[in-house]
């Protein structure tokens, strides 16, 4: 037994000593409880809307304090012409915009009710779903509040309607989020585990004194995985359009050239990582940290990035997918143009010269 616990607790040291294994062990469960702790939410909080008040009498602008007051949401425009209501859920400056119809407490008064209507962004058919649920109990609320002080008080009848998905199908949400997840695995990882297999195997250093130069070499190794991604894209969009009836009301060049942008942001971030991992394992290990989770969690893709805390927010906008899956729902979902997706492409165009940046400075001593 004596040799037993000899052994037993000069395992225990090894792994100890191992950073990498002790990582595995703590880092990645207390990640994983904070991540989901505060991602998994049903919760929305300042959710930025719009207000149309054709009435602008008492009871609308009690309302109005109400829903602003909440906690919920932030009045983000204040707008003044029911023209201006698609332009700005277009542009993703809201998530709502709330019409109160004229002559408000008059009608409430005189018809015996009075009609709000709620217009929603469908192209996120779960947080739509959460902010008109959440202004139409705010305004019920307000409404028993008065009916409680002053019986008879006429009610409010909230109208929905959500723009560029009107019938709230979950599949409109899932497939950019299930294309950009894909495409950052199959480019990013798969390229990242090939890299790091040649220099675990020790065929690096034989690929780098052929005749070929490094540029071709890793330009051979990831041209596969360009075509491979990209065929994917492609077979996501025509089940999305052929089997979930999803529509596709922008460029369909400027679509596939978004796509294309993605897949080599993609492939450079599988080279970076390439160039920090030794090893098949540890290639997996940083993909999976860098990529599996923040794309499933942060990005937007499954929970509103705008419930999100304050510093999970500014985390998300270091993920790539996160300005990916904007622009395939303002592309697909609301036929917007490069005007209203140019911020993001420039964004993905920097991240992804950046990755090349510090690929080819890790790499450089090696090559040398």
């Amino acid at each position: 037994m004596n040799r037993f616990f000899g052994f037993v607790g000069k395992e225990s040291l090894h792994i100890i000593r191992d950073l990498r294994t002790m990582m595995i062990l703590f880092g990645i469960p207390v990640v994983q409880i904070l991540l989901f702790g505060y991602v998994l939410t049903n919760e929305i909080k300042d959710a930025d809307i719009a207000i149309l008040d054709h009435s602008r009498d008492v009871v609308t602008s009690e309302i109005t304090a109400k829903l602003l007051s909440s906690g919920y949401f932030r009045l983000a425009a204040d707008i003044s012409s029911t023209d201006e209501v698609e332009p700005l859920l277009r542009s993703g400056r809201v998530r709502q915009v709330i019409i109160f119809e004229p002559m408000f407490a008059a009608r409430m008064v005189r018809e015996g009710s009075a009609a709000v209507q709620i217009v929603a962004d469908g192209s996120d058919a779960n947080a739509a779903n959460m902010v008109v649920s959440y202004a139409t109990a705010v305004i019920g609320d307000y409404v028993s509040g008065m009916q409680e002080m002053r019986p008879g008080v006429a009610p409010v009848r909230a109208e929905t309607r959500m723009l560029f998905n009107e019938e709230l199908k979950s599949a409109f949400t899932f497939v950019p989020g299930t294309m950009a997840l894909i495409l950052m695995i199959l480019s990013a990882m798969m390229t990242s585990v090939s890299i790091a297999r040649e220099k675990e195997k020790g065929t690096m250093e034989v690929l780098l004194v052929s005749p070929l130069r490094p540029v071709q070499i890793v330009l051979g190794k990831v041209l596969p995985y360009v075509v491979l991604a990209f065929l994917n894209a492609v077979i996501i969009i025509v089940l999305g359009v052929l089997v979930f009836d999803m529509p596709v009301m922008g460029s369909t060049a400027l679509l596939m050239g978004v796509t294309l942008l993605y897949i080599s942001l993609s492939l450079s971030m599988g080279i970076m990582i390439s160039t920090m991992a030794r090893t098949q394992q540890t290639a997996i290990f940083i993909s999976m940290f860098m990529l599996l989770l923040p794309v499933m969690l942060l990005s937007g893709f499954i929970f509103p990035i705008s419930s999100m805390p304050l510093i999970l927010q500014w985390m998300s906008k270091l993920i790539p997918a996160t300005y990916f899956i904007v622009i395939i729902q303002n592309l697909m979902l609301k036929g917007a143009g490069i005007g209203f997706v140019w911020v993001e492409m420039v964004v993905l165009a920097g991240m992804m010269l950046l990755f090349i940046v510090v690929s080819v400075l890790k790499f450089k001593p090696r090559l040398e």
